[in-house]
């Protein structure tokens, strides 16, 4: 009989607004403790243990996810400037290759045909800029951030992270010549930095004590670490986090500052990168926008997707050299109609949307007075025959492209890249996901349930099946995911290893709970702060519509959900722990409490806007101590527990999983603890060993459900 880990106690007091907790495990936050890394190494022995009469399955699915993918590939390269930019995978290699190739002339917008010559070498006149697998080696984690070329292509600057932690060493590389690297190297950068206009300047950010983005600066390219850059912007409000961008048009440079409600948005015209940035609409607390630059009549515009008035978002149209000014209404508020975001160029818009659940596109043509011909500015959505499915813009850097790229997918359809002729109004297929071996899309069934939650709201459920081996109201084997936080949408895409879960008679649906953004931003608002119980509820009321309907019993039930959707599985395991089999919970946030409480940490003063203020508000904190699971963990019968997390994970702490572990033993609970030792986040990196890592959940959850693998 194996005995898990003993974890002492050392009792420590927290004290808030009157209310005493002891935590007797809060010892476990001292990551550099030898006593702390010791008991974390006994939790991974003891989960390898328990779960190694499941090794030959863990196999088997890592070997069905690496015969369904092509291993040696490239992705649809993107043009920019005079280049085709794409990625390349190389058979055995963890991690990708980014290259470029030169266009043929200036009006070539077609990408060069992906054959088995290009998958194999590349394309003709293939330039290598980074090799990821170099830069990783001798390395146990690495991650790339930053990756941009100068506008006249000439340099590239990239920024890699090698401990988890998102904190990355910035440097710069010639790309002509013999590719020299230039002294340039700055530690401890954020992510997203870029060249301005010119290539002589590099904007990045930095990060305050508590890791939040809160400086911009700006590098002048070829100066050492130590000759001093330039500080551009500072964000003092610990609400806000900030980034630097430039616009497709090259014409401005942007600062954005955000809250989870609130943002601001500065402008530099780019062929001045010394000057000063200045404000488009000054902050308003709950107002949120993002500012998108057009050129209409000869004019420079900003496109405006705000909220001020409008909970579901409106589009609007200023003036770049007066933003405070006159708006003009391009797309009003709908009530029915949630509206993301807008892309524009030179000749066209696109603007992206959700309605119904899910995800939209839609493009209408730039007026152009000089042209002498009416222009068609009225938005024409793109239509697609399936019933879920997801669709968004990607990958579409030039200005004066006549295509917009677009990404497309579903639970059925693997993830492909379109070409939409704005012209023509036809779609071109440029590449569909390879899925390798006997994958048959017509085997395969999706659909859409709703539950009724306790309140009576309609919560939608997206379901994918085998169909030849699951009967709708015989009960199946079935995992159900769920989110819902910040308004993140969970949509319907396609998964090369949850093949491995349908392959052997199970459903996968996913409860598109309130929290999230699916149903427009009422339904993110009605599980957040003070309603962030309905997240739950909505849940447990998904799975249960889930057995009434004959889909799956509790017996044959897991949930499956990670970061704040792990907070959501310590939540249900203490609601409802009889209606599940089993739960899956990835980094998960299970004690939000103590977290939330702590300025000092990264996930604390601006995650007072998505969960409260329980350090100042003494009815924010009895609501949070209500529902945290690690603080209502008490004696019942639990279903089995994976909860797996990462040492350098900054963004949810290791400690949290690893305290409430401890606290569900001491329940009799029979929880299992895995933390990956070298990785964030995200988890590993290098595509093997993520593919390695996702076999060991999924074989776990096939053990939890009681289905049959294949091949035994």
């Amino acid at each position: 009989m194996l005995t898990p880990p003993v974890t002492p106690k050392k009792p420590v007091e927290r004290l808030h607004h009157g209310d005493v907790y002891v935590d007797d495990y809060e010892w476990l936050r001292e990551k550099d403790d030898q006593a702390v890394i010791a008991h974390l190494h006994e939790e991974n022995a003891y989960t390898n243990a328990r779960t190694e009469h499941l090794a030959l399955l863990r196999e088997q699915i890592f070997d069905e996810i690496k015969a369904r993918t092509r291993e040696t590939d490239l992705s649809v390269p993107v043009r920019e400037g005079d280049w085709w930019y794409y990625t390349r995978t190389v058979e055995g290699k963890q991690y990708g290759i980014h290259c470029r190739a030169p266009i043929a002339s200036a009006d070539d917008w077609v990408p060069p045909t992906l054959d088995e010559a290009a998958q194999r070498n590349g394309l003709p006149g293939e330039q290598i800029l980074l090799d990821d697998n170099a830069e990783a080696e001798g390395h146990d984690f690495y991650a790339l951030g930053s990756f941009d070329v100068s506008a006249d292509g000439t340099r590239l600057l990239w920024a890699v992270d090698t401990e988890g932690d998102e904190r990355y060493t910035l440097r710069v590389r010639s790309l002509i010549d013999d590719g020299a690297t230039f002294p340039d190297e700055i530690e401890g950068t954020a992510g997203g930095a870029l060249f301005d206009q010119t290539g002589a300047y590099i904007f990045y950010t930095t990060v305050d004590e508590s890791w939040r983005p809160d400086t911009v600066w700006r590098h002048r390219v070829g100066d050492a670490p130590d000759a001093g850059d330039t500080q551009v912007f500072h964000e003092p409000d610990e609400r806000y986090w900030i980034g630097v961008g430039l616009t497709r048009s090259r014409r401005f440079l942007v600062i954005e500052a955000g809250s989870n409600i609130t943002s601001e948005a500065w402008l530099l015209r780019s062929d001045d990168p010394t000057g000063e940035f200045r404000v488009v609409w000054p902050r308003k607390e709950g107002v949120e926008y993002d500012v998108e630059h057009a050129i209409v009549g000869g004019h420079d515009r900003l496109l405006v997707v705000h909220n001020d008035g409008a909970i579901n978002f409106e589009l609007v149209s200023v003036s770049a050299d007066d933003p405070q000014g006159p708006r003009r209404v391009l797309l009003a508020h709908d009530p029915a109609v949630r509206i993301e975001g807008v892309d524009a160029f030179r000749d066209f818009v696109s603007v992206e949307y959700r309605r119904d659940g899910m995800t939209r596109v839609a493009v209408a043509c730039v007026p152009d007075p000089q042209s002498g011909k009416p222009a068609d500015d009225t938005p024409h959505e793109l239509h697609f025959d399936e019933e879920l499915f997801t669709v968004g813009v990607g990958g579409n850097p030039e200005w004066t492209q006549p295509f917009l790229r677009l990404g497309y997918g579903s639970f059925v359809t693997p993830s492909t890249v379109y070409d939409y002729d704005v012209r023509t109004g036809e779609l071109a297929l440029r590449k569909q996901q390879p899925v390798l071996g006997t994958f048959d899309a017509s085997l395969f069934e999706q659909r859409r349930e709703w539950a009724t939650a306790p309140d009576g709201a309609r919560v939608p459920i997206s379901l994918v099946y085998r169909r030849d081996l699951v009967t709708p109201g015989e009960p199946a084997p079935l995992v159900l995911y769920g989110y819902g936080s910040y308004e993140a949408s969970m949509d319907p895409s396609f998964s090369i290893p949850r093949l491995s879960l349908l392959d052997r008679g199970v459903v996968f649906a996913i409860a598109h709970v309130r929290g999230g953004g699916e149903l427009g931003r009422l339904w993110y608002e009605n599980g957040k702060k003070l309603h962030k119980k309905n997240t739950f509820t909505d849940f447990i009321a998904a799975a249960r519509h889930l057995v009434d309907r004959g889909w799956t019993e509790p017996s044959r039930l897991a949930a499956q959900g990670g970061s704040a959707g792990g907070l959501l599985m310590g939540a249900v395991a203490n609601l409802a722990p009889r209606d599940f089999a089993g739960i899956l919970a990835e980094v998960p946030f299970v004690d939000p409490l103590t977290s939330i409480l702590d300025p000092s940490l990264p996930l604390t003063v601006i995650e007072w806007d998505e969960w409260g203020d329980p350090l100042h508000d003494p009815e924010v904190y009895d609501y949070m101590k209500s529902y945290s699971p690690l603080e209502n963990v008490h004696a019942t019968h639990y279903p089995r527990i994976l909860a797996i997390t990462s040492l350098n994970d900054t963004r949810v702490l290791y400690v949290e999983p690893a305290k409430w572990v401890a606290k569900l033993r001491e329940v009799d609970a029979d929880p299992l603890l895995k933390i990956e030792m070298a990785a964030g986040h995200g988890g590993v990196s290098g595509r093997y060993a993520a593919w390695r890592e996702r076999a060991f959940a999924l074989a776990w959850l096939l053990d939890v459900i009681g289905a049959h693998p294949s091949g035994e």
